[in-house]
């Protein structure tokens, strides 16, 4: 198949939500239906029986949550799928804005009875500011929940979204009857018994026709004929180029632990989602069907397998083909590396591929060379951009706990940082180690792993840090700069790449730091040029 087939049959993209909304299910049920795994698990907390098989860390099999970003891909009508499975949990907020800079496009998964929750809005905010082109997926159909004209009320006001939907619900919870699929005009009735058949669909093209009434009843029959006729008057019909550009949105209904109405969204979605796009680096602008190979790393796994001590790095193809043992140039080394055993990854196995298409996603075995953001390209100079670090949201001074394994805590942390799980900073004055993450949980999740990866065992204190600030270098000729970094000594620390920053106990110190050394300039992020 030449070049140009396979990057026009690939599509790359991430699902986002609250936690709890279904993500993980739906993700299984995607891979169920492109056969890639004969059975599902569903995520249920604490009560697993199967386990999902995305989630294969240990601490979210016992927490029912999705931590790490994993990678699936499939196979669909001869469609190549690549699905990139964020963590809901807003403990985890970076790893998915990290993982949004390397999708195409997304499903944003919705419960029914919740509606739009404030972890759907940040990431759907992240999503609108990039243009990502978006389908909306309202889940859990088969409980008691919220009328849907009123959910799409609540999309269309909370997220900002232009939606129009293209499957309509009959009915709610105890009265679910099934789904009428405006896109491909058929029903698909409810069993409830998700072991059943769920191929089975009904073509309906006259929604007038007396068969209506005989599969779903006469009051059913009545209000879908209503309702559908409002969907008609209310919403804008289905536009391809709209939704490409990120400006309408196309909902579904269904749920994904009955595999119900998951077949309609991935019908709909393998003919309109967008194939792979082209990514702005600092240099120019790179098109997938250049010649020449380029890719950028988004994510960092340590310890992917437990009994080899490995990190993957995942990086998605940009243009070009990526061959094994080929040369290519490492940009920030400035120096050529080769990749003898770059892993494809199929439900949950990896494969060694020999070649890989813009739009894939390839993990990379690393000894430690890679950092997020790094760029690997033929030999052009590119720097792909939007990965930035954030300002963390907690901070905790970290102490080893068993001086003779001080070696192995270490490097535990520095792989960990490197991932992209929290970050640390040295302090100037006395060299301690601090650690901070934007949300609690990742806490437990740095000493579990620090423990049962590495062997070594750690305590945290707490520090009063309001806000870590990156100090720009740009004026540390003048007087200025210098007193301030004589005065504040003690709260100033490096991070891993060696930057100053400012940790801020709380935001009237910051303010009068900012009034007395009015020329040192204060970044809330570290990519600033």
């Amino acid at each position: 198949m030449s070049f140009l087939k396979e990057i026009q049959r690939r599509r790359t993209f991430g699902i986002i939500s609250h936690p709890d909304a279904g993500k993980t299910t739906l993700t299984e049920k995607l891979l169920l239906f492109g056969g890639a795994i004969q059975e599902a698990g569903a995520v249920k907390s604490n009560k697993i029986k199967k386990g999902a098989t995305s989630d294969f860390m240990e601490i979210e099999r016992q927490r029912g949550i999705s931590v790490a970003t994993s990678v699936l891909a499939f196979e669909y009508n001869s469609i190549k799928i690549n699905i990139l499975d964020t963590p809901g949990h807003k403990d985890f907020a970076e790893d998915t804005f990290r993982t949004l800079t390397a999708v195409d496009s997304v499903i944003v998964v919705i419960d029914v009875a919740k509606g739009v929750e404030e972890q759907t809005e940040k990431l759907v905010e992240v999503c609108r500011m990039r243009n990502i082109p978006m389908i909306v997926f309202i889940n859990k159909m088969d409980r008691e929940g919220k009328d849907a004209f009123e959910l799409l009320d609540e999309i269309e006001q909370k997220l900002g979204l232009t939606v129009t939907p293209l499957s309509f619900p009959i009915g709610m919870g105890y009265d679910f009857k099934g789904i009428y699929n405006i896109w491909e005009k058929n029903i698909n009735l409810f069993s409830g018994d998700s072991r059943k058949n769920i191929e089975e669909t009904i073509e309906i093209s006259d929604l007038e026709s007396e068969e209506l009434n005989k599969l779903v009843g006469d009051n059913a029959a009545e209000t879908l004929r209503e309702e559908l006729e409002l969907v008609d008057g209310i919403y804008p019909q289905f536009n391809h180029e709209d939704y490409l550009n990120g400006t309408l949105q196309p909902v579904f209904f269904g749920s994904a632990l009955n595999s119900f109405g998951v077949r309609e969204l991935l019908d709909c979605f393998v003919e309109i989602a967008p194939k792979p796009q082209p990514k702005n680096s600092e240099e120019r602008l790179v098109k997938p069907d250049e010649d020449k190979f380029s890719g950028f790393v988004f994510k960092i796994h340590a310890n992917m397998d437990p009994n080899h001590r490995n990190r993957l790095a995942f990086v998605k193809i940009v243009s070009g083909e990526f061959k094994r043992n080929a040369p290519y140039l490492h940009v920030r080394h400035g120096k050529k590396v080769k990749f003898s055993s770059p892993n494809a990854f199929f439900a949950e196995k990896k494969e060694i591929v020999d070649i890989s298409y813009p739009g894939d996603i390839v993990g990379l075995q690393d000894t430690g060379n890679f950092k997020i953001g790094d760029t690997l390209t033929e030999g052009e100079i590119l720097n792909y951009k939007g990965i930035p670090s954030f300002s963390p949201e907690h901070f905790r001074y970290i102490n080893n706990a068993d001086p003779l394994k001080s070696k192995q805590l270490f490097k535990g942390i520095d792989q960990l940082m490197d991932e992209g799980v929290a970050q640390l900073f040295t302090l100037e004055l006395n060299g301690r180690k601090v650690i901070g993450t934007v949300g609690a949980l990742q806490y437990e999740v740095i000493q579990y792993r620090l423990e049962h990866e590495y062997g070594a065992k750690c305590t945290y204190e707490n520090l009063n840090v309001h806000k870590a600030c990156w100090v720009d270098p740009s004026n540390s000729k003048t007087d200025e700069y210098k007193e301030f970094v004589r005065v504040k000594q003690r709260f100033l620390a490096k991070d891993k790449r060696n930057q100053l920053v400012f940790l801020a106990d709380s935001a009237f110190s910051l303010q009068m730091t900012q009034q007395k050394y009015p020329n040192v300039k204060l970044h809330f992020t570290s990519e600033f040029n």
